[in-house]
């Protein structure tokens, strides 16, 4: 969420403030009451985040009704951290501050020796300013390297230097946690923080206070505190204290998507499409293999399944899938772009990076990644395609009879396999729909003997994205 160029003409001093009837709420408060008018209205508690209105967003639902702290556990691309983004959208559009704030002090009770003083000295002149709920929000990714003064915060030299003396409270300098005060605060891989920083935590967590080294310093801190990890980190290798997993008051699983449908619905709305002048269409059997390529990979043995599949894996598959089929459309000067089977064979540049392979004893990562193509072709041919001429199909595929495709085939080559194999058209433009068209009539015809071939019925002759459909028998 973008912050506004502007704000809008609200009250500039605390005196303002308090003649405009402003009424103050502690973050949880805030989020709760604005998400309990969110659900009386019907409204989804996010809109962006698919696959989960059943399962995951109730939890976040009674947890934030609660005012709990929450730690969301789920394998990489499980759009864990969007959710933590998108619950900026429960926050209050404006909130006032005492101007100049490094922990953006309630103008009504400021908790930093600078608010304080502020207040103290100036009174209903306080100065404010207003901050966007986009700025409410922060996000740290941890590491072992991840530093108590990155978090909670540090005496800051400089100021020392000017005159201060080192348990001043105005003498140090605040970290992320302070920092976001009224706010929320999320870290993501939260295990991968050392366990001495996990104990700095604590507080922030329970008592809702901060303490820097050995100074006497209390923040009354008002933040939502939202974390991310794997679940193998999280409860198999111990490397989360005990005593900071007793603070989240709610622990949710996240899970991928359940249904090859849901992760259709997924790539269309993430998927960056290549701009072109020719029209593109995908077939909708090409979106259900490249969905279910994903699907496969997180059953399969050789898959390293705690590592995860994401779905990052479908969307980058689909948008190659797509640009490949781009690549073959301007050389060969066809009318439209739409993917092919052949085309399916680019995923391996696509997928290679997104998937942790255990065992290579079935050959290399090239053939595994094709494996998993054939199966999920085989699939979606078995699921959605009901072929009675089949017989005829084959049966038609004589000792003379071969039909070469690939993706540097013109769409021409395929109408002309269709006029000379009569028993194939019918199929096919069942398969492609009744307005298909010649690109799309082309992509079934492909699927169709893919199919054939994956149920044993064609025999096939591949090499890269070429290949040639004969009868079994010769």
């Amino acid at each position: 969420m973008k912050s506004p160029s502007t704000t809008p003409a609200l009250a500039r001093t605390l005196g303002e403030l308090k003649s405009s009837g402003w009424v103050d709420r502690p973050i949880r408060e805030e989020l709760r009451e604005n998400l309990e008018a969110r659900l009386a209205s019907g409204q989804p508690l996010m809109s962006a985040v698919l696959g989960y209105e059943d399962t995951v967003l109730p939890q976040m639902e009674t947890a934030l009704l609660a005012g709990h702290d929450m730690i969301l556990l789920g394998e990489r691309g499980q759009a864990k951290t969007r959710m933590i983004r998108s619950l900026v959208e429960l926050l209050d559009e404006w909130m006032p501050a005492i101007a100049g704030s490094d922990v953006r002090d309630n103008p009504f009770s400021p908790i930093s020796a600078f608010g304080i003083a502020t207040v103290k000295d100036k009174g209903d002149k306080t100065p404010l300013e207003w901050i966007h709920r986009s700025n409410r929000f922060a996000e740290k990714l941890a590491s072992p390297d991840t530093s108590m003064a990155d978090l909670i915060g540090e005496v800051d030299p400089i100021k020392v230097a000017g005159g201060l003396y080192l348990d001043d409270p105005r003498a140090l300098s605040y970290g992320l946690v302070p920092k976001s005060n009224r706010g929320i605060f999320a870290i993501n891989e939260l295990p991968d923080l050392s366990e001495r920083i996990q104990v700095g935590l604590l507080n922030v967590l329970e008592e809702r206070d901060v303490q820097i080294r050995g100074h006497l310093v209390r923040l009354d801190l008002d933040v939502l505190v939202v974390a991310t990890a794997n679940p193998e980190d999280y409860t198999n290798r111990g490397r989360l204290i005990t005593p900071l997993k007793d603070r989240f008051g709610s622990q949710i699983r996240t899970h991928y998507p359940m249904d090859v449908l849901t992760e259709v619905q997924i790539i269309r709305q993430e998927a960056h499409v290549p701009t072109s002048s020719r029209p593109i269409s995908v077939p909708w059997f090409i979106e259900d293999i490249v969905a279910r390529i994903s699907h496969v990979a997180r059953k399969s043995h050789v898959i390293n399944q705690r590592s995860g599949v994401s779905v990052r894996l479908s969307i980058a598959n689909y948008e190659t899938v797509i640009a490949n089929a781009l690549r073959r459309t301007l050389r060969t000067n066809d009318a439209d772009v739409v993917p092919r089977i052949s085309d399916l064979s680019a995923v391996v540049q696509s997928t290679q990076g997104k998937i942790e392979i255990d065992a290579f004893d079935d050959g290399d990562s090239n053939d595994i990644i094709a494996a998993l193509v054939g199966l999920a072709v085989r699939q979606c041919f078995t699921e959605n395609v009901v072929l009675e001429e089949a017989g005829d199909i084959v049966a038609a595929f004589t000792s003379e009879v071969i039909v070469h495709v690939g993706d540097d085939l013109p769409t021409a080559a395929y109408l002309e396999t269709l006029a000379s194999l009569p028993a194939l058209e019918g199929p096919v433009r069942r398969v492609a729909g009744p307005d298909a068209s010649d690109g799309e009539l082309a992509a079934a015809t492909e699927f169709i003997l893919e199919g054939l071939h994956l149920t044993k019925r064609l025999a096939k002759d591949a090499s890269g994205s070429r290949a040639l459909y004969r009868t079994r028998q010769r």
